[in-house]
């Protein structure tokens, strides 16, 4: 740290005398190299003689705060940063005019993750003490933490001013230049500094750094954009690209960066060349690449380009969009298996890449006979081999037309009406059928290995799943583990198909007994472990995950050391189900904890990154902490902590200390009464204490004569049950999720369902329309949608709006209206109906939605909205388990025999299941 004062003051001024100002440099010393016992001993033998000296009572701070582990929670640890915190506090009181007191000040808030509060102690010590070189980094590294880009820049070029002879300082501030959004300025710096070395310097020379700042000087150059030409930048890339390439390591991301300018500018021959040096290169897996060979084949716009290489996975061009029969039969030819020797294209000169025999299907007209051919080909191979993923694989070509874009087919009715899904049943019926009596395959006369027909029945059980025919694919899948008892994939699979059947019960039983075949694999432990949370059995779901976690513990604590996210999310899901709302918040936010964490690790890469020259990698990284609270998990986890607060805001919980009201018992039902809150207290505490001994009680076999390591580093968790959870203020905790997940998750639905859901509760009404209006903006033909527009229009006619905001109501009176467009509400719930007669296959979650609606806005329409769901005879969309669940405690609520009617048709349509 920068506290190496040459002339620490003794207190008012007045400078230690020598000895102690050995001392005092001997306590930074020490702290620095994390010799905390040895700094603490001499900071306590100067402070005895000088008991007021401010910087040594701030160091000694720092210190005791360093000892007492700061990340820790548990009561020493508490005590320890306490007196850490009050040490600091005196120390600085002592002496303010100490820059040494103000960057330990500063420091400490560091450690507790308050860097507002750091940055500000850091700005006031370099107020007494402005040319402080580590103060202005550590005030630099807290600026781009929290994003002050403008703050980090010119924090960068002051240290740049003062010490403009280290690479990194240069480094820093291009950097800080670059992420402020002024590219050409960046190229600037960077050029300046390269000015500043002499011939024959290693940054010259082909290696690592030299390579990686050429790249990462290449990258910003494409950035810069001049008036009237935004390619300006992108063109002298590209001329850099070559300049620099002596000194490149990284070929293959040279030759990325080349592909990509070459496509913007519409140089598309060069392109098709790069992209064949990339597949030389050993690319031809890299799906991104095969979209760019698409695209120069293609000759497509710049915008295209760019949006083909920001896609993931498998996807390619060919996935996006629809191709014209002339764009097809290009890229059929460049991915064709010719008989013509001189064809030098795809399939000839990579015969074995898996990516380019499966794009080619991709290209074929699923209607076509080449499609049918090649299609069976493939489907032949691979059963053959016994492919566990080839269904996996095939569902991908599942795609629908939709606004002149591709997507994926996953509702069971479009599955089950796709053409390449009719072909593939057809095909695989035939297979079963030919092995089963010839052991061929249809047409051929080469006998199979007994597997074949295994594999063929597998494959039509993964089919069976797709369309949802669940009953039939079980059938199958039993005789697939019949034939071969030991093969782990089938009993998996049977277990999915259960448990989307309505069976987690038995789907936990069947992944249990695949698990108990090989207890190695750990992949299918942790389905086990998933299944069994699902169906709430978590003792069971903690033994089977335990096999793979430390075992000196409770295996949920260690697999909250390991951030295992997964199972805390499935056993916050299964705590929910079971009605532990506290408990199921507690693990919800230890999810979230994880993402915090994840967030803070990114301190350590901010110094790391520029020392190490990994800029490029630096820069993606930071774009993806900038986005790390609209991941999946965090999404879930952050989702579910508001329905949590929600549903405790609509339904507070009662007291369970309140007596009943004794006054209206006779003599006897008051004793009886009186006795049994008695024991039931007992109980209650009888609870508690065996649930804490348990928790204290050493795992099973720790002790037998040798000590088990302890983690030591383990945060110990003082609310497991989440009482302080729950104690908290659900609307503000609801609120402070919510505006998360609306900024860094805006493209889902739910994000703005739960900002309705938040925002109307709170009376925040103009919140609300805002969210509606976003939710239509996503999907205008959402269930969610409409069921939330009905609540608006029926809270507003209910409070006759916010009679104390004169211009809010003004706003909702002109605004809403058009989200119902312009009907009244009983108008919109009618033209809603008209939709759904219209849509014999319009789903089931919006027909509960309008069928609630109906009976909430129109009375009288009784007999019409159970209609609209028993006639449905549940052959439409949005047909699962859940929905119909939900669907059977409706109708069961407003007629009890229309259930049974209804229960009749689920029970035709998920035979498996068990409690409905």
């Amino acid at each position: 740290m920068s506290g190496k004062n040459d002339n620490p003051q003794s207190g008012q001024g007045r400078p230690l005398p020598k000895k102690e100002a050995d001392l005092f440099k001997n306590v930074v010393k020490f702290y620095e190299s994390k010799q905390y016992k040895k700094g603490l001993k001499n900071a306590e033998t100067i402070l005895k003689r000088f008991p007021n000296h401010g910087e040594t009572l701030c160091m000694k701070g720092l210190i005791v705060h360093s000892l007492g582990n700061g990340d820790k929670k548990d009561d020493a640890a508490l005590e320890k940063r306490q007196e850490a915190i009050d040490l600091v506090k005196k120390g600085l009181m002592m002496d303010m005019r100490s820059h040494v007191c103000w960057h330990v000040y500063g420091l400490l808030y560091r450690s507790t993750r308050d860097y507002p509060e750091a940055i500000k102690a850091y700005k006031q010590a370099l107020r007494i003490d402005p040319e402080n070189l580590q103060i202005l980094r550590d005030l630099s590294l807290l600026q781009i933490q929290m994003r002050d880009l403008v703050g980090f820049r010119e924090t960068r070029l002051k240290i740049l001013t003062f010490r403009p002879n280290s690479k990194i300082h240069w480094l820093s501030y291009a950097l800080g230049v670059h992420v402020c959004g002024d590219a050409e300025g960046a190229v600037r710096a960077l050029d300046s500094y390269l000015d500043t070395l002499e011939e024959g310097s290693k940054e010259f020379e082909r290696c690592f750094e030299s390579s990686e700042l050429a790249l990462y000087k290449n990258r910003v150059l494409s950035e810069v954009t001049e008036e009237g030409d935004e390619l300006a930048g992108v063109k002298k890339a590209l001329v850099h690209l070559d300049e620099v390439k002596p000194v490149i390591v990284d070929r293959t991301g040279w030759l990325q960066a080349k592909l990509s300018y070459q496509l913007q500018l519409g140089m598309f021959d060069a392109a098709k060349e790069t992209c064949h040096l990339l597949f030389e290169r050993g690319c031809t897996e890299d799906h991104r690449i095969h979209g760019a060979y698409m695209c120069a084949l293609l000759q497509c716009d710049r915008d295209t380009c760019l949006e083909v290489q920001k896609l993931k996975g498998t996807g390619t061009l060919a996935s996006m969009r629809p191709l014209s029969d002339d764009e097809r039969r290009t890229l059929i030819a460049a991915y064709e298996r010719s008989n013509d020797e001189t064809n030098n294209n795809l399939a000839a000169s990579f015969p074995r890449s898996a990516a380019v025999k499966r794009i080619y299907l991709t290209l074929l007209a699923p209607d076509s006979e080449k499609f049918r051919l090649n299609i069976d080909s493939y489907c032949q191979k691979q059963i053959s081999k016994g492919v566990p993923s080839l269904g996996s694989d095939l569902s991908s070509l599942y795609l629908m037309e939709s606004n002149n874009r591709y997507v994926l087919a996953n509702d069971p009715v479009d599955v089950k009406n796709h053409t390449v899904y009719k072909l593939l049943v057809e095909l695989v019926d035939s297979y079963i059928n030919s092995l089963g009596s010839k052991n061929t395959f249809p047409g051929d006369t080469t006998v199979c290995a007994p597997s074949t027909l295994l594999w063929a029945w597998y494959l039509r059980a993964v089919l069976h799943a797709h369309a949802a025919e669940y009953a039939d694919g079980i059938t199958l899948i039993n005789k697939c583990i019949d034939h071969t008892p030991t093969g782990v994939d089938f009993y998996e699979l049977k277990a999915n198909l259960l448990e989307a059947g309505g069976d987690i019960q038995q789907a936990a039983d069947v992944v249990d007994t695949g698990r108990d075949l090989d207890h190695q694999d750990r992949y299918i432990n942790n389905q086990t472990t998933k299944t069994l949370l699902r169906a709430g059995r978590e003792e069971d779901a903690k033994n089977r995950i335990s096999m793979f976690a430390r075992h000196e513990g409770n295996p949920e604590e260690n697999l909250y050391d390991m951030q295992c996210t997964w199972f805390e999310l499935e056993l916050a899901d299964s705590c929910r189900k079971k009605g532990q709302l506290g408990r199921s918040l507690r693990k919800y936010i230890d999810v979230i904890k994880h993402y915090e964490d994840y967030h803070e690790d990114q301190f350590d890469f901010h110094a790391y990154c520029v020392r190490k020259v990994t800029l490029r990698t630096y820069c993606e990284m930071l774009k993806f902490e900038d986005n790390i609270w609209g991941l999946p998990f965090y999404g879930h986890a952050a989702e579910e902590v508001i329905k949590i607060y929600l549903q405790i805001m609509d339904k507070p919980a009662q007291d369970d200390e309140e007596e009943p009201d004794y006054s209206k018992m006779t003599a006897a039902e008051r004793k009886k009464a009186k006795n049994m809150a008695r024991k039931k207290k007992k109980a209650q505490e009888k609870s508690e204490t065996n649930g804490s001994a348990k928790k204290e009680e050493p795992a099973k076999g720790a002790d037998n004569g040798n000590k088990k390591k302890v983690n030591k580093n383990h945060q110990v968790n003082q609310d497991p049950n989440g009482a302080e959870l729950l104690a908290l203020d659900p609307a503000e905790e609801a609120k402070k999720f919510a505006a998360i997940l609306v900024r860094h998750a805006p493209q889902k639905i739910s994000s703005w369902a739960l900002q309705y859901d938040v925002s109307v509760r709170r009376g925040k009404m103009l919140m609300a329309l805002q969210a509606l209006y976003k939710m239509r903006n996503i999907n205008s033909n959402s269930h969610e949608l409409f069921a939330r527009i009905v609540d608006f229009s029926e809270r507003l006619m209910k409070s006759a709006t916010a009679k104390d905001n004169a211009s809010s109501e003004k706003v909702i009176a002109t605004e809403f209206p058009k989200l119902m467009g312009n009907q009244s509400l009983a108008d919109f719930i009618k033209s809603a109906l008209n939709s759904i007669k219209a849509d014999p296959l319009s789903s089931l979650p919006m027909r509960i939605a309008v069928s609630k609606a109906m009976m909430s806005s129109l009375p009288g329409k009784k007999e019409e909205a159970l209609s609209l769901i028993l006639d449905s005879k549940l052959a439409c969309r949005g047909m699962d388990v859940e929905s119909c669940r939900e669907a059977l405690e409706f109708v069961g609520s407003i007629e009890p025999g229309a259930k049974e009617q209804l229960k009749i048709l689920v029970g035709a349509r998920f035979p498996i299941v068990k409690d409905l």
